[in-house]
């Protein structure tokens, strides 16, 4: 074989190459994104949820009781409020899918199950007033 045919084989095995890993690329990126998009779908309903949870049937509280935080823990119940006399405060994380806790979220709940929860009445010191 002389030099030209040589190169011109080189070059076919060298596009077949390239072209292989360029769809074998697109492919793979393409899963990647689809990944993206379902994770980020499941965190939107997340999202979504954790606003609606007090007006849904089975929720046990007065949805006037509940206040809305979002993070470490998404809501607060202040069971009671509504009707002038606060039977207990519940903290409440909502998780949908196969979501588990967080460990900050881990964190809080084992502060209110150790009774590491206290009141503290701030009053800061402010001028002219």
């Amino acid at each position: 074989m002389d030099g030209l045919t040589i190169a011109f084989l080189v070059a076919v095995l060298v596009a077949i190459l390239f072209a292989y890993l360029y769809f074998s690329l697109k492919s793979r990126i393409k899963g990647i994104r689809e990944d993206a998009i379902q994770k980020s779908q499941a965190v939107t309903l997340g999202k979504v949820t954790e606003h609606l949870v007090p007006y849904l049937p089975g929720f046990e509280f007065d949805p006037r009781d509940v206040r809305f935080l979002g993070t470490p823990i998404d809501l607060i119940v202040f069971d009671g409020l509504c009707n002038g006399s606060v039977k207990r405060v519940v903290f409440v994380e909502v998780k949908t899918g196969r979501s588990s806790l967080t460990p900050r979220e881990r964190f809080v709940r084992e502060a209110v199950a150790a009774n590491r929860v206290e009141w503290l009445e701030y009053r800061p010191a402010l001028q002219g007033v």
